[in-house]
């Protein structure tokens, strides 16, 4: 199977020039050949850090803008992976919706949403392309062991993390290490092909934010074995491709991913620690 993804500007508040921008990577992932791309968290809306612009550029997945986008993919064959803010009622979600040949197949809410206005997602829906079966989490959701394990657990071949980073001048290095560390980790112990797939901040006044950041890019596929095979380039827009076998069964524990043998094994006890804990208290992500 090839896939792709797009690392690519977003503009705040700007849903047809967004939605253009995925019509040129469509097509470029067509021209490719690739099955699935993705493009980076929040795209069609953006991703601003106050909650008045993300309402004001958020819309419902019954809303005459997912329409458009589900247009759009009528016309290409990849399947499409693309993040908006979406509406709920008075509710805010940070989402990624899959699309095929102008269909909605789902969508995946972010379950480690940082931002106070954003509600938490707790669904881990699983998608197939081609026999292959793929999920997604969003962003800061990778930093954590159990979304991509579930993922896994329900067959997830690939697991794709649309990302939007904006970092701090003196916070870039750090991040790039952390980040890259647990997407080795996610890689490794649940056996999957994980694809990291960044923005890339060119102009401040187009990202919304409230303050200056450095907005990367580095985005990169992974094998199950936490190698690299392809990234982008930092700092420009970009766009990776590569070939994977999904078919490929990478080092198993005792007949299943470490991340799931370890569930299976340390579960109750991780339960009863948590009960024990004095550093374990009552917050909720967020």
């Amino acid at each position: 199977m090839r896939i792709a993804h797009c690392q690519f500007e977003t503009w705040v508040g700007e849903f047809e020039h967004n939605l253009k921008r995925v019509e040129e990577g469509l097509a470029r992932a067509e021209a490719e050949r690739a099955e699935i791309v993705s493009f980076p968290e929040c795209f069609l809306t953006g991703y601003p850090d106050t909650e008045d612009p993300a309402h004001r550029g958020a819309f419902t997945v019954d809303s005459a803008e997912l329409m458009k986008v589900l247009d759009l993919t009528n016309r290409f064959d990849p399947t499409l992976i693309v993040g908006f803010n979406e509406l709920r009622g008075a509710d805010l979600y940070n989402t990624a919706l899959v699309a095929h040949r102008g269909h909605l197949l789902g969508i995946y809410s972010k379950c480690a949403a940082y931002q106070k206005f954003h509600k938490q997602g707790r669904t881990f829906p699983v998608f197939e392309r081609s026999g292959v079966k793929f999920g997604v989490i969003i962003c800061a959701d990778g930093g954590y062991i159990e979304p991509a394990r579930i993922l896994a657990l329900k067959g997830a071949r690939i697991i794709f993390a649309p990302h939007f980073n904006s970092i701090s001048g003196d916070g870039v290095l750090t991040h790039f290490m952390k980040v890259r560390s647990d997407h080795t980790a996610r890689a490794i112990e649940n056996s999957v092909w994980f694809v990291r797939g960044n923005n890339v901040v060119l102009d401040p006044a187009k990202s919304g934010l409230s303050y200056q950041g450095v907005g990367y890019g580095d985005s990169y596929i992974l094998d199950p074995g936490g190698e690299i095979v392809v990234r982008s380039r930092r700092h420009v827009e970009d766009f990776i491709v590569a070939d994977i076998d999904a078919t490929r069964g990478p080092d198993m524990f005792w007949g299943m991913s470490k991340s799931a043998w370890s569930h299976r094994e340390f579960g109750a006890l991780l339960d009863q620690a948590m009960k024990e804990s004095p550093y374990v208290g009552n917050r909720s992500g967020g």
